[in-house]
């Protein structure tokens, strides 16, 4: 274990901090294919004989595991570094795609299900938090924008893992045969590329690691969830991203809905390419909204997502269906606020709580993300049912959800107004002593 201990990834006095980023991204675009989960859906489900509920378990456990594992992993990642946490989270991801290949080729569905789902979503989870803390102290003077650019990643490996896995499922087929060829093929090719971050990844020399430190509030994970600012921050990622996904899940056939009645209804080819265009904007509001909050702060930057995104929702409940080009504007800065949301609540947590132990702490609070991954296509999808049961179609599927949704970013928008500097109790009093 000596190679991934955390003292062989002191960097050297020049190394160049611009290498750290590439390193970051190599896990995160990995990781980034579960959001191109979908792409084996249909082929599992004929393949297998599967429900549409059943495919998707393994992608919910996947997201619940992600969860947990941050949560519970975020401080092991903390003591042990950034080299062994990346090693953690490849060998996990990897591993549960050959399992899921032998679960494919043997008909045991039960295996995919443990493959992608507990064992590859530990890795989403660890992978997901492994380079936070060490982002923020090579970039203490732009946290924004370094966790941007590696959670922009996780936005983006579904445009790089969707062509790519339906086009082994052109040629390997759609057997059970070719689906497991096709999890063998992603858990090697995904094991050599998320290698590069685990050889590349630095930490900085002690000197200048102790520097940052000091220079800012020292707040250890397990006083921060007994911080009012911690459970704010909890409600405030939840609630943005259950209005985001909230509309992600159901993209494409919400805007068919929408101007199903209409002159010019959507067709299925035009509302696939608004699911991609949306999985764009959620690409894009990551690097250009957290970098953006280095400029205009964490606090304002949330306004920005909370209190524009609930008007978003109000136009789209009240007049979504009367011009195309406002549901998908609406829609396109709704998702990059989701994005967004993701790339700068580490920063925040920064600001908030200080380098210290920033990575554990992100990890437990991405159990708000566990939560609204359950909790945005459950209200979107159950109240939509219950609108057909009711004999009603069209835009009148989504209004009372699109209404619920603004409502939660409103709460969103209230606990950011009641995030304050932490109170100097919850401080580490050693590291406090240390710096003066």
């Amino acid at each position: 274990m000596g190679f991934l201990d955390r003292s062989r990834t002191v960097a050297p006095p020049d190394w160049n901090r611009w290498l750290v980023p590439p390193a970051a991204l190599s896990v995160h675009l990995a990781i980034g294919q579960a959001y191109a989960w979908s792409v084996f859906k249909p082929p599992l489900e004929s393949a297998l004989g599967l429900t549409g509920t059943q495919s998707a378990l393994p992608f919910q456990l996947g997201i619940v595991m992600l969860g947990l594992s941050a949560a519970f992993g975020g401080t092991l990642v903390e003591r042990n570094g950034p080299r062994w946490a990346m090693f953690v989270s490849a060998t996990c991801f990897s591993t549960g795609f050959l399992v899921s290949a032998l679960g494919a080729w043997t008909q045991q569905y039960w295996l995919v299900v443990l493959g992608y789902g507990f064992i590859g979503g530990i890795g989403l989870g660890i992978g997901y938090i492994s380079p936070v803390s060490t982002l923020i102290k090579w970039f203490p003077d732009r946290p924004g924008m370094a966790t941007g650019i590696a959670i922009m990643g996780f936005g983006g490996g579904a445009l790089i893992a969707s062509p790519w896995s339906a086009q082994m499922l052109e040629s390997f087929g759609r057997t059970p045969e070719g689906i497991g060829q096709a999890f063998l093929v992603h858990g090697l090719a995904y094991a050599v590329f998320m290698s590069v971050g685990v050889l590349l990844v630095r930490v900085p020399a002690h000197v200048r690691e102790r520097e940052v430190v000091r220079s800012a509030i020292n707040v250890s994970a397990r006083n921060a969830l007994r911080t009012p600012q911690f459970w704010c921050l909890w409600v405030v990622l939840c609630f943005n991203v259950t209005a985001g996904i909230g509309i992600l899940e159901k993209a494409s056939p919400m805007i068919v809905d929408f101007f199903k009645d209409t002159a010019t209804p959507v067709a299925a080819g035009a509302a696939a390419g608004f699911v991609a265009l949306l999985s764009l904007t959620n690409m894009a509001g990551r690097i250009i909204w957290s970098s953006t909050s280095d400029l205009v702060g964490r606090k304002n930057i949330y306004r920005l997502y909370l209190g524009v995104g609930a008007l978003m929702y109000l136009l789209l409940a009240l007049a979504g269906n009367s011009s195309k080009l406002l549901f998908v504007l609406c829609a396109m800065l709704i998702l990059s606020f989701y994005g967004g949301g993701f790339a700068t609540v580490p920063a925040y947590l920064k600001d908030l709580f200080g380098t210290y132990q920033v990575g554990a702490i992100h990890g437990r609070l991405l159990t708000a993300w566990s939560t609204a991954g359950v909790l945005g296509p459950l209200i979107v999808n159950a109240i939509a049912d219950g609108q057909k049961a009711a004999g009603k179609s069209g835009p009148d599927l989504y209004t009372t959800s699109l209404f619920i949704m603004m409502g939660l970013l409103v709460v969103g928008f209230v606990a950011n107004e009641l995030v304050r500097p932490v109170a100097a109790k919850y401080h580490e009093p050693e590291l406090e002593g240390a710096s003066r």
